[in-house]
């Protein structure tokens, strides 16, 4: 990028949609060792600490932009994300059960190849998408959310349901566990990367680096994994919204009648973008769960869309760099921030004792000692997290409804279309999305 004698170099560089994020994300680990050094933590400590910030940021984000691409550029309102990622978690590990389970393994799958099982789940979150979508084509609006939140739960209940607890289908044995969930039974699906020669070296480094032991080498390795799946959704939602595809996606956003009188069919517009991000969705729903020993319903109420929501509101609806800084920061600062400050106050004050009910923490203040309140307040830490997360969703909508990045400058015109002059052009507002 050419740099004019106005333009600063750092002004320059900040225009790059990478740099906003190495720099966000950076500084949030910055911080977080920053403060994990000055209370005498580990290096090992301070690096597992930074690695589920980073398993958890790249997680937040795929599923964050996947909601995007519904809500940011086609304007859908889907409020049932934690549905379509159960679906694909779920018909994940159905397939890639064993078709002969022991050790307390439930109740048998097909045993497909992880591959294909993941392949499976994709497309069972998509087809649920298309069904979503077909009958709430003409719905808009809060009738949409209604819908999909339905959805959600209905769901969600069907897998806690004793009736599918064990159920044969075309002759084949499957099973949804009912209110106990899935245990899984099948290989790691990162024994591939694993056993490569490649990692005993990643894991003797780790080891020297950071006092890593094998398990949290894997642990690493799987949180760079999801990385890297993080930037191919990345790349993916972002040539979808800068193809024609994606044009007619905002026209649809901004003026679907509009674009009907254009000759589009916003409908079918409508159904396509659903199902692409409904089965990422639930890809990256099967990302998050399938390594772990099992799943329960449990694990997809409907406050996992509302952390979405929120990911996705503190970046920006619309902009795709937005949603990965905005689940940075969700992370960072509303999930992971109360209880690493709970251990924060643990190391450096002692804890008093906290009041069992909020009329005894209230009533010292009247004699002026708000020392129980305090200490009350401290021991629902975690529960006041979700009051937390209301009073930033609201200060949001009232102070910057458009996020971080929200509504970037951008152009209808998959060509510049200024006249070409001999003089540097210059700098446009405007991002990726």
């Amino acid at each position: 990028m050419t740099n004019g004698p106005d333009r600063p170099t750092l002004a320059a560089w900040w225009e790059h949609d990478a740099v906003k994020i190495v720099v966000v994300i950076g500084a949030i680990y910055v911080a977080y060792a920053a403060i994990g050094l000055s209370l005498g933590y580990s290096t090992s400590g301070i690096a597992n600490t930074l690695r589920r910030l980073t398993y958890l940021i790249a997680l937040y984000g795929m599923v964050t932009l996947a909601l995007n691409l519904h809500w940011g550029y086609t304007g859908l309102f889907n409020i049932g994300v934690a549905g379509f990622m159960a679906i694909g978690v779920y018909v994940t590990m159905m397939f890639a059960k064993s078709p002969d389970p022991s050790g307390g393994a439930q109740y048998p799958g097909l045993g497909l190849p992880i591959p294909i099982a993941m392949a499976a789940g994709v497309l069972a979150a998509a087809l649920a998408g298309l069904v979503v979508a077909i009958p709430a084509l003409r719905l808009r609006a809060d009738y949409l959310a209604i819908t999909t939140i339905a959805f959600a739960e209905i769901v969600r209940l069907t897998f806690t349901s004793s009736a599918l607890q064990e159920f044969t289908i075309f002759g084949v044995e499957l099973g949804t566990g009912g209110g106990r969930g899935i245990i899984a039974d099948y290989p790691d699906p990162m024994n591939v990367i694993f056993e490569l020669p490649a990692f005993e070296t990643f894991v003797d480094l780790t080891n020297s680096w950071f006092g890593f032991g094998p398990r949290q080498a894997r642990a690493l390795a799987y949180a760079m994994t999801l990385v890297a799946f993080l930037a191919g959704f990345y790349w993916l939602i972002q040539r979808t919204s800068r193809s024609p595809f994606g044009r007619v996606l905002k026209a649809i956003r901004e003026d679907e009648q509009a674009a009907q009188a254009l000759g589009k069919n916003t409908n079918l517009f409508k159904v396509k973008v659903f199902m692409l991000g409904c089965g990422l969705m639930g890809l990256a729903g099967t990302l998050w769960w399938f390594r772990r020993q099992g799943v329960t319903p449990t694990a997809f109420r409907p406050h996992v869309t509302f952390y979405i929501w929120i990911a996705l509101i503190i970046g920006g609806a619309g902009s795709n760099t937005g949603s990965i800084l905005g689940s940075g920061l969700f992370v960072a600062v509303l999930f992971e921030g109360p209880d690493y400050a709970r251990r924060v106050i643990l190391a450096n004050v002692e804890a008093g004792d906290a009041p069992n009910t909020f009329d005894a923490a209230v009533a010292p203040l009247l004699s002026g000692d708000p020392s129980p309140l305090l200490w009350y307040a401290f021991d629902e830490l975690l529960t006041l997290q979700f009051v937390a997360m209301g009073v930033v969703l609201i200060l949001l909508m009232q102070r910057r409804p458009d996020g971080l990045l929200g509504h970037r400058e951008e152009t209808a015109a998959a060509v510049p279309l200024t006249r070409r002059s001999t003089e540097a052009p210059a700098a446009q507002p405007g991002g990726d999305d």
